[in-house]
């Protein structure tokens, strides 16, 4: 129990500046004998010949413990200053905001937490956002929670962009972000960062992401900052920036001149549009030019653009009949003809069927009947498209005139026979059967039965596969259709009449009760298919052969 001499020991022992253990031994020595201003004192020098975080933390919480909180308060304010802002640890700030948060001091934890956060760098404070969460939810006011969830977010955008700056999804997603704060200086510094980030290649995929990172800086000065010489100087920079000579992007163009309208500077934006065309001609450009000039209701301008727009690319059907149709509109029906008569002499277009049905329609919308058939006229010396002829049918058919089943009708006769030398069998097939349509609906029984006796018969039929090098693959099936009017389908015709009375008979003999039904509902067929059952598979290349061995299948049977 001698109390001094065991202090004198520790003494001389502290005088070595031994490790952390034997400082605490000795401060819970004099704790033991209710010595707190000797533990203090040790805990002083302790820190000092140990200053680590974590013996500051202790030295705060010795203090807090025995009910001393101011100076638990300014110890952790000392350790604050002693670390400096080169030397910020996030354990001290979190703790000291927890000493804080228990004595129910929230706007001093607040404090401390958005200076730490401030102060600190992003990758090293990563606890300390989760602590910053936990008390805004628990304290916090909705507005404060929000700002904690901002800052995070503003934390992982930032790593994002460091890795990666090119990654310009993470800057619209860091901008959006930065504008719901409000703050301008702050919304204009992350624009400018951003677009600081140009593509190192040539090639526009490269350049799709980020073009817009400038037309969104722009909509941003125009309609929430409402700087609108700062709008105009984005776009401006934005065009200058683009390679023109090996691409552009007609929507930046389009858009700085609705800016100019809206700012009425009508003829500044034709300049931008007209320099554009000059510069990099697109049919984008064309038809938002074109479109603007009709809301000025400039037609004569409307009429040299599409002169223009037809010099640079004659082969746009859809140019051609917006042209035809503006001067329509316009009241000028000979214009509109002449352009669509321009317009199918040309010696290539990408979808001549649209515009032929086009002029077509504009000649019937003016009633001009003659002209319309004159021009399916036109358009059959050029195709005998069945397409073509089931229209020019329909024309007749609708035409309010006392001839038109008769003109109809002789529209459908004179398409069987042009089709007939061709090999196209399903059009042949796709004629009859709206043929037969348009008898039902319009004919009578006569009509109908001549159609009847016009519709094929469809065949199964072989032939060989044969791959790329000439090897044989076996035999495939299809089925084939064999026409009356052929002249070269009657022997097979007569020959497959002749195997299929043959087999009905040969069936009546076995079960003519049941197969009476049956034969009749085959006599009731509208296109018979002849079966492999049948023998009657026919090959492509040598359909004599299969009738032979169909005739001889059958003196065989009987």
């Amino acid at each position: 129990n001698n109390i001094p001499g065991c202090r004198a020991v520790f003494e001389r022992w502290m005088e070595w500046e031994p490790e952390e253990q034997p400082w605490l031994t000795y401060i819970k020595f004099e704790l033991r004998y209710k010595e707190l201003d000797r533990a203090r004192l040790i805990y002083e020098r302790f820190v000092m010949v140990h200053p680590d975080v974590r013996n500051w933390i202790r030295f705060a919480k010795f203090e807090e413990g025995h009910g001393f909180i101011n100076s638990g308060r300014k110890i952790y304010e000392r350790a604050v200053e002693f670390f400096g802002e080169e030397h910020m640890d996030e354990k001290l700030f979190i703790a000291f905001a927890k000493f804080e948060e228990n004595q129910k001091e929230h706007d001093r934890a607040r404090v401390i937490y958005k200076y730490a956060l401030d102060n600190m760098d992003k990758e090293s404070c990563t606890e300390l956002y989760k602590a910053y969460t936990i008390h805004e939810k628990k304290f916090g006011e909705r507005a404060g929670i929000e700002n904690v969830i901002l800052s995070k977010r503003k934390f992982q955008y930032e790593e994002e962009i460091k890795e990666n700056p090119m990654n310009y999804d993470a800057w619209f997603d860091y901008i959006r972000l930065v504008e719901t704060e409000g703050n301008l200086d702050i919304i204009r510094e992350t624009y400018e960062r951003a677009i600081s980030n140009v593509p190192p290649s040539s090639e526009k995929h490269y350049w799709r992401r980020y073009i817009y990172l400038w037309i969104n800086y722009a909509v941003y000065e125009e309609l929430e900052a409402e700087d609108f010489d700062r709008a105009r100087q984005v776009y401006r920079a934005a065009l200058e920036l683009l390679p023109h000579k090996k691409f552009t992007f007609a929507k930046l163009w389009l858009l700085y001149a609705q800016f100019e309208i809206r700012q009425k500077q009508v003829e500044t934006a034709r300049r931008a549009l007209g320099s554009a065309l000059g510069k990099c001609a697109k049919a984008k450009l064309f038809r938002g030019y074109i479109d603007l000039e009709i809301q000025l209701r400039e037609f004569t301008r409307c009429r040299t653009l599409y002169e223009k727009f037809l010099e640079f690319n004659p082969e746009n059907v859809s140019t051609w009949m917006k042209f035809a149709e503006l001067e329509t509109l316009l009241g000028d029906v000979e214009r509109s003809r002449a352009i669509y008569e321009l317009a199918i002499n040309q010696p290539k277009l990408d979808m001549p069927e649209i515009l032929w049905k086009g002029y077509i329609d504009f000649e019937t919308e003016q009633e001009e009947t003659d002209r319309a058939r004159e021009l399916y006229r036109r358009l059959l010396d050029r195709t005998q498209h069945v397409k073509v002829w089931l229209s020019l049918a329909q024309f007749e058919r609708q035409n309010d005139h006392e001839d038109r089943v008769v003109q109809a009708r002789h529209v459908y006769e004179e398409a069987n026979k042009a089709l007939r030398p061709s090999r196209e069998k399903e059009e042949r097939l796709m004629l009859l059967e709206a043929w037969a349509d348009f008898e039902t609906e319009e004919g009578d029984e006569k009509s109908q039965a001549q159609v009847q006796d016009l519709m094929p018969r469809r065949v199964k039929k072989r032939r060989k596969i044969e791959t790329e090098d000439g090897s044989d693959q076996g035999w495939e099936e299809y089925f084939d259709y064999i026409f009356p009017e052929d002249e070269a389908a009657k022997p097979n015709l007569k020959l497959l009449a002749m195997a299929k009375m043959w087999k009905k008979q040969k069936v009546t003999e076995d079960e003519p009760a049941e197969e009476e039904t049956s034969s009749k509902d085959d006599s009731e067929e509208r296109i018979p298919i002849v079966e492999e059952s049948d023998k009657a598979d026919i090959d492509e290349e040598n359909p004599d052969a299969d009738d032979q061995d169909i005739v001889n299948e059958s003196s065989d049977d009987s």
